[in-house]
């Protein structure tokens, strides 16, 4: 369980699970420790951290009689939650897919240029600026908010040569509607989209030449392109903007729970909660994505891949994302029983197997059938997907086009 407490109840023995406040306020490289010397907790009394929040099932709990001092103050801090709660603007409300698709494309178009500007400055080796990053994270915050798959569908729809860029705004929009998905709160869910925003920010270390070569990469490319999470750490780092969570992700997002991802090779919960978040969202989107040297995966087909990778992804953390983008996710190709091909426009909350599909096509007759949108929830026992489809195969054209109404 955890507790939230003030630095000054902290002794020798408890489990220290997160400092509250920026990573630059304590002198720990790592957030999640045994508290084990005295030296150590006179470092962690001696920072300007207030709180952090302890895990009592993995090391002491707080000392008799601090729990219910404790206790009042979390309730004062409550009171002042629920009335900041009471003042505040009223809450985003659901938009349609069209029209939050309609929005989306402007927010991608803004987002775009403000990475390209961020990372722009970060290969030129100039002072990093990051206020248009937090803006960012708001405006798509609140897009996923309106509407879950519009901005996270349309993001996947990215030209080979502006990957870099749209990846990381792919990744943000992704790392957000997971964030809600496991239930965390406001400010961790920004930070989840601003670690998204920024993790990939050490490929502007990577020489073009090998960012952008349109073949496989050889083995001394290839190591060279493994440096690109230290590099991007050391960056954030230095810029003394973002905070360790944002940090560990942009090092570790290529970390696998079974050990053998890079750079460090951890292994299980050595990985962060937000580090295996963004190794799920980091790989959807790379493999769902067009690439100057190979198409983009189809997103149900992509789904199913990923869950027979054992080892690479934390299986709490990808059910949830399962939960969050469906097993077969906006633009995902399926075959219905009643002999119909078409593509998924948009998933029904609760029912992961049956979301709308517009059909555009007859698998029987091998010929084109007037498109048509169905809600598989309301067909149970007359029609249902009973298998995804290849376009390859098909030799299906611009099917992104059927769901996203936008041209290639």
């Amino acid at each position: 369980m955890l507790k939230c407490i003030a630095v000054t109840d902290v002794r020798v023995g408890m489990f220290i699970h997160e400092f509250c406040g920026s990573w630059m306020d304590h002198p720990f490289w790592k957030s999640k420790f045994l508290l084990e010397t005295e030296k150590d907790l006179l470092r962690v009394k001696a920072s300007s951290v207030t709180q952090l929040w302890i895990d009592v099932s993995k090391g002491l709990d707080v000392e008799v009689g601090v729990a219910s001092a404790s206790a009042e103050e979390m309730a004062a801090q409550a009171d002042e939650k629920l009335m900041a709660v009471e003042q505040s603007p009223p809450l985003i409300r659901a938009a349609s897919m069209d029209d939050e698709l309609r929005r989306a494309v402007k927010i991608c178009a803004t987002a775009k240029a403000a990475v390209i500007s961020m990372f722009s400055d970060a290969r030129m080796g100039q002072a990093l600026q990051f206020e248009q990053a937090g803006e960012l994270v708001e405006e798509i915050s609140e897009s996923v908010l309106r509407h879950p798959n519009a901005l996270i569908s349309l993001a996947r729809l990215k030209n080979a040569d502006e990957y870099t860029y749209m990846h990381s705004v792919a990744v943000c929009a992704l790392m957000i509607a997971l964030a809600r998905q496991l239930g965390l709160d406001d400010f961790q869910v920004r930070e989840a989209g601003l670690s998204g925003l920024l993790h990939d920010i050490g490929k502007m270390a990577i020489p073009n030449s090998i960012l952008n070569k349109p073949s496989k990469l050889t083995d001394n490319e290839f190591a060279t392109m493994r440096d690109h999470p230290m590099a991007g750490s050391q960056m954030l780092l230095d810029s003394k903007q973002v905070s360790a969570l944002v940090l560990d992700v942009c090092l570790h997002h290529h970390e696998k729970v079974d050990g053998t991802g890079y750079p460090h090779r951890l292994a299980g919960e050595q990985i962060s909660l937000y580090a295996r978040m963004g190794a799920v969202c980091d790989v959807y989107d790379a493999i769902t994505s067009n690439r100057s040297y190979r198409q983009g995966w189809d997103p149900g087909e992509s789904i199913r891949k990923m869950a027979e990778w054992k080892g690479h992804f934390d299986p709490f953390v990808f059910q949830a994302f399962v939960k969050a983008v469906g097993i077969y996710p906006v633009g995902s190709l399926v075959g219905l029983e009643s002999g119909r091909i078409g593509v998924v426009i948009e998933q029904k909350a609760g029912s992961l197997l049956m979301p709308m599909v517009k059909v555009f096509f007859s698998a029987k007759s091998k010929t084109p059938i007037p498109q048509e949108i169905l809600d598989l929830s309301k067909l149970v026992g007359r029609d249902k997907i009973v298998g995804r489809e290849s376009a390859e195969t098909w030799g299906f054209r611009h099917v992104d086009e059927l769901w996203s109404g936008l041209a290639n």
